[in-house]
C-alpha cells in the first residue's frame, strides 16, 4: 500500500495547526508502517524542508507550489495530481478537497472544520467558494472522510449529502513530551522577563480571529477585573487579520483595561506551554470549534481552563474544565473568577488526568487503519 498525503494547503512562512497535526502523527505512522507499506507527502520546494526526517518508509512527492501561492497550488491540485499520483502508483490519496478527477484508487478526506458553512465571514470569498464547492464533491468522492469530533460529525452531516458510513472518528492528541507539568517559577520568571508579564494573569492563546471571541473574552476580563486581585490579560497569537485585532485594541482603550492587557503575539510553540504552566487560567470562549487542541495542551501543563460550552468543546474539555456561555461576557467573568479561585486546583488536578487519554500514537494507528480499510475494499473490489 502507498499512501499520498496532500501538505500543499500549509503556508511555508505561516503554519497552521494542521502543520502542527501532521508533524506529530506522521513520524508516528512511519514507526508502524509494515514492510509493504510506503507514506509520499505532497509538497513544494519551499515546504520540504518542514517536513524532514519522518523516518524510512516517507517519501515526497514534489509540486510547484504550496499554499503561499494559493491559487496555483489548487490548480496544480486540480490539474497535475491525479496524472502525476497515478503515474506514482499511489493507492490511497489523503487530502482536504479531492479534485475533481479522482487521482488514486481510494480518496480519503481529512476534514478538520466546516468553517467555510458555520463561520464564512472568517474565510476570504475565493476560498470560501471553493470549499463550499470542493466539500460537497470530497465528500461524494472519498472512500473515507476522518473527522475530529462528534461536532464536526453533526456539522458534516448538517451541511454535507454524506453517507454517514464514511465517517471516521480519530481524536486528535497532546505532545505530551513538550506540553507538562514542569516549573512553574521558572515559567512565571521566563514570560516576565522575555515578554513583559509582570502579575499573575489570564491567558489567551489563539490567532486572532473574530470566531476565537477574543472580544469576549476582553469585556469579560473587564467585568472580573474588580474581582482578580490585580491579574492581567496576557493575549499569545498572531493577530492575522490587522483590522480585527485594532478593534479589540480600542475595546480595550474604551472599557479600561488596556494598561491590564499584555499583546504578545507569536510565540515559539515550546514558549506556549510555559505560558500555560506559569497562568493562573487559560481561557478559550470560541464561538466555534471542532476539537479545541489548547485545552488539552493548557490541561497537560496542569492549567486550570475555562471554555465555551458549545459545540466540541464540552465534549474535548470532557468535565476537566469549566464551561461558559461565549455571548455573555458576565458568564465567561464568573467562571474565570471561579477557575482562579475555588474551583482552580480541582481543575489542575483533573486537566492533567484527561489530557493523559489523548496520545499522536493513537491517532496514528487508528489513521492507518483506515488507509488500510479503504485500500483493501478498493483491491477486493478489483
Amino acid at each position: 500500500m502507498r499512501v499520498a498525503i496532500n501538505l500543499l494547503t500549509d503556508h511555508p512562512d505561516h503554519p497552521s495547526g494542521a502543520h502542527w497535526f501532521w508533524t506529530r502523527i506522521i513520524p508516528e505512522m512511519a514507526a508502524r508502517l509494515r514492510p509493504d507499506e510506503e507514506i509520499r507527502l505532497l509538497v513544494s520546494p519551499r515546504s520540504r524542508a518542514m517536513h524532514e526526517d519522518y523516518g524510512d518508509g516517507v517519501g515526497y512527492l514534489t509540486f510547484p507550489w504550496s499554499n503561499e501561492h494559493p491559487r496555483l497550488r489548487t490548480l496544480s491540485e486540480q490539474v497535475w495530481a491525479p496524472p502525476r499520483l497515478r503515474a506514482a502508483g499511489i493507492d490511497v490519496f489523503n487530502t482536504l478537497i479531492a479534485p475533481m478527477v479522482k487521482p488514486a484508487p481510494a480518496v480519503v478526506a481529512h476534514f478538520k472544520t466546516m468553517h467555510a458553512f458555520t463561520e464564512p465571514e472568517a474565510i476570504p470569498p475565493l476560498v470560501r467558494w471553493y470549499r463550499q464547492r470542493g466539500y460537497p464533491h470530497t465528500a461524494d468522492v472519498a472512500d473515507a472522510i476522518i473527522i475530529n469530533s462528534e461536532s464536526l460529525r453533526s456539522e458534516v452531516e448538517r451541511y454535507l449529502d454524506v453517507d454517514p458510513a464514511k465517517l471516521h472518528l480519530i481524536r486528535e492528541a497532546v505532545d505530551h513530551e513538550l506540553f507538562h507539568r514542569g516549573d512553574r517559577a521558572a515559567a512565571t520568571e521566563l514570560v516576565r522577563e522575555r515578554y513583559g508579564v509582570r502579575r499573575p494573569f489570564v491567558l489567551f492563546v489563539s490567532s486572532l480571529w473574530p470566531y476565537k471571541n477574543c472580544e469576549g473574552l476582553i469585556r469579560a476580563f473587564a467585568q472580573a477585573r474588580g474581582e482578580l486581585g490585580g491579574h492581567q490579560l496576557v493575549v499569545v497569537g498572531p493577530g492575522r487579520d490587522t483590522a480585527y485585532t485594532g478593534r479589540l485594541r480600542a475595546l480595550a482603550e474604551e472599557l479600561g483595561v488596556a494598561g491590564d492587557v499584555v499583546w504578545v503575539g507569536g510565540v515559539p510553540i515550546a514558549e506556549t506551554a510555559d505560558f500555560y504552566r506559569a497562568a493562573d487560567v487559560f481561557v478559550y470562549p470560541s464561538f466555534n470549534e471542532t476539537f479545541g487542541l489548547p485545552l488539552l495542551e493548557a490541561m497537560a501543563c496542569g492549567c486550570p481552563v475555562v471554555t465555551s460550552d458549545r459545540s466540541a468543546m464540552p465534549e474535548t474539555a470532557g468535565g476537566a474544565a469549566l464551561l461558559a456561555d461565549p455571548h455573555d461576557p458576565a458568564s465567561i467573568a464568573g467562571a474565570i473568577v471561579d477557575a482562579v479561585g475555588e474551583a482552580g486546583e480541582k481543575l489542575r488536578r483533573l486537566g492533567p488526568e484527561r489530557a493523559a487519554d489523548f496520545t499522536w500514537a493513537a491517532t496514528a494507528e487508528q489513521t492507518l487503519e483506515v488507509y488500510r480499510t479503504v485500500h483493501a475494499a478498493r483491491k477486493a473490489k478489483a
